[in-house]
Order: C-alpha cells, then sequence, then structure tokens
C-alpha cells in the first residue's frame, strides 16, 4: 500500500551540484548561485565539522539528500540501525529532495563500494517495494528511486527496468530520481532505446534528475559510469529529450572522481540552467 503521495518537488526547474569536500569551504566562501546543493547521506551521519557546515549552508540553499548505503533492494533484512540515523539527519537538515538506488551493496557486514543491479522479478519486485514502503514510513516522506548503471542482465530479469520502475511507484507512492547519464550508459552497454526507456517512465513521478560524466573502458567495449568527467555532448542530448518528455525538473551535476576546481562544476551546472531555463520558457510560452 502506498503511503505517501506522489509530488512535484518546489526546485522546478533549478539546478544545483553535488557538495564534496574539497569543495565545501569555497562554497561556503563564495554562495555561489545554485537552486540546491546535493550530500551523500553516509558522509553527515556523524557530529562533525562536514555537518555544522553543511548546517550552515541550509540556510542559503535547499538540500537534497542522496543515499547510497541502504541496499534497499538487498535479501536480508533492511538495516534498521542505518534508516535510524538516516531519519535523524533528515530531521536535522529538512531536505527538499530524499533519493536512494534501484540497487543492493550490502552483505553481511560487507557494505560494497558500488550499488548493484537486482533481478527484475515479481521475488524482487515485491521485496524492494516493502523495503521502499518501510524506508517512506520511518522518513515519514517520499524517497525518490534512482535507475541504475548497467553493465549486464540477470538471464532470469522478466520485467523491463522501466515497468519496474513504474509499479513500484504505483505501490509505493514514491518517485523517480532520473539519471540520465546511468540511463546513457545502460542503453548504450546493454544496447536498448533510451527514448523508449524515457517514455516508459511516469511523468509525475520524476522528482530529479542526475547528469555526471562517464568513460570508456580500457579492456572491454563498455561504458563506465564514474562520475569523473564533463557530461558528454551525447548525455546533454539524452538530457534535453528528458526535459522535452518530463517539463521542468531539478537537475543536479554529479562529480565524484578526478574532482576538477569548483568554477568546471559551476561551469556545467550553467550549461544544464540554460538547457532548463529553455524548456521552462517553452512550456510558459
Amino acid at each position: 500500500m502506498a503511503v505517501v503521495t506522489a509530488q512535484r518537488p518546489a526546485l522546478n526547474c533549478g539546478v544545483g551540484i553535488g557538495l564534496r569536500a574539497p569543495h565545501a569551504a569555497e562554497v561556503a566562501a563564495r554562495r555561489p548561485n545554485l537552486a540546491f546543493i546535493e550530500v551523500h547521506a553516509e558522509n553527515y551521519m556523524a557530529e562533525t565539522v562536514a555537518l555544522k557546515r553543511l548546517l550552515e549552508l541550509r540556510r542559503d540553499y535547499p538540500v537534497s539528500i542522496h543515499g547510497v548505503a541502504l541496499s534497499l533492494g538487498s535479501a536480508e533484512e533492511l538495516d534498521r540501525v542505518h534508516l535510524s540515523r538516516f531519519k535523524r539527519l533528515n530531521e536535522r537538515v529538512e531536505p527538499t529532495l530524499v533519493s536512494e538506488h534501484l540497487a543492493w551493496s550490502a552483505i553481511g557486514d560487507v557494505y560494497l563500494n558500488d550499488p548493484l543491479p537486482l533481478p527484475y522479478t515479481e521475488e524482487s519486485l515485491d521485496l524492494f517495494c516493502r523495503r521502499v514502503e518501510e524506508t517512506q514510513e520511518v522518513l515519514g516522506r517520499r524517497v525518490l528511486i534512482e535507475n541504475p548503471a548497467s553493465y549486464l542482465r540477470y538471464r532470469h530479469s522478466s520485467i523491463p527496468e522501466p515497468e519496474f520502475l513504474t509499479e513500484v511507484v504505483r505501490r509505493t507512492g514514491c518517485g523517480i530520481l532520473c539519471d540520465v547519464n546511468n540511463l546513457y550508459v545502460s542503453a548504450r552497454n546493454l544496447r536498448f532505446d533510451p527514448i523508449a526507456y524515457l517514455d516508459a517512465l511516469p511523468i509525475e513521478a520524476i522528482g530529479e534528475i542526475h547528469l555526471a560524466g562517464h568513460h570508456t573502458s580500457e579492456d572491454v567495449d563498455i561504458l563506465i559510469d564514474d562520475h569523473g568527467s564533463r557530461v558528454a555532448e551525447a548525455v546533454w542530448n539524452l538530457h534535453a529529450a528528458a526535459l522535452q518528455r518530463f517539463g521542468p525538473v531539478p537537475a543536479l551535476i554529479e562529480w565524484d572522481t578526478n574532482l576538477p576546481a569548483l568554477e568546471t562544476l559551476l561551469d556545467e551546472a550553467r550549461h544544464a540552467q540554460e538547457l532548463a531555463d529553455a524548456c521552462c520558457h517553452v512550456d510558459t510560452a
């Protein structure tokens, strides 16, 4: 049963950046023109200088909290200790958006660095929906679920990914974080049409878009979602198609490896804002 109704966030077509530790002091000092900032939840669950700075920044910027370790797709029990920490952070920060992944990333006491795919079956759909429902009940709010970057298919996946996500939305009332770079990487690696994927998603559920860089593997002919470079032209084109499909949606520039100067991230954000403004202008003309 859905416990949280889907709704649009208040950020409209604004663009933000992922706040990473090497840039935090400069962002605090410069206060650049950004619609919002996004942080990884797990970096702010303890009383640290980083959390203190985030609480100061939230006076000037809406904050999006992006979870990376709840492992909602795991067959094991949900880590309720971690979820309670997530809840406390949400209560402290009062974020505009909260998100997690269509993935699993933990088994036993082992936590993996990357979110891993799950088979898209009725069994995993039931399990994932239960995890999302519990998370939303604990947090008392809607959570956005991000589509993964994929490098393989499970042999026994019987439900196409966009249909799987759509059914999760229908059953739980959650939203979708459409990671356009992940979609491009997956479409290229698994040879499917990314536009058809966008067309299969429910428009009203899209709460945020992620944009990031990727690279081509040196060993095999696949793209790797590494968040370590500027957004590729093909991803910008796919983002434009997403804006045409979904209308004004807040977008985020993610950059996690090979971090550049802050000005490079701001330049990417400006380009994303230009695309968003063009979309908003068309919608309101």
